[in-house]
């Protein structure tokens, strides 16, 4: 796995977290469009196993392939009066949840890379 391949997975959930709160940007954006169909990025729960999962033999399969997506787009299926189903207030928690998210994982990654610092005598 490598000096730097537990940042892989990190990484890749900053990666996630922008990504949605992207679609969640759309979202809030077409919220006057009418039959609009509001998005978001589903977990998958292959992600959060990959987390905690670590490589201990050569013959494992590596938790965390290049180039592995662990979400997909996703449409919602609520329904607003004028066929838009966006609702700001949801759109809004989420993006919310979304940004905390991202920034707590951005903190993890610094503490990360702090250790590889120290590590390497810097």
């Amino acid at each position: 796995m490598g000096l730097f391949g537990e940042l892989r997975p990190i990484e890749e959930g900053i990666s996630y977290f922008y990504r949605r709160a992207e679609v969640i940007q759309g979202n809030i954006a077409n919220a006057d469009t009418p039959f609009y169909r509001p998005k978001d990025l589903a977990f998958k729960e292959e992600f959060d196993r990959a987390l905690h999962l670590k490589v201990t033999d050569p013959r494992h399969i590596d938790p965390v392939e290049e180039g592995r997506r662990f979400y997909e787009v996703t449409l919602d299926d609520v329904s607003g009066y004028d066929g838009n189903r966006v609702n700001l207030d949801k759109e809004m928690a989420k993006l919310a949840e979304t940004a905390i998210m991202a920034r707590a994982l951005n903190e993890v990654l610094k503490r990360e890379v702090g250790k590889l610092k120290l590590i390497m005598g810097r």
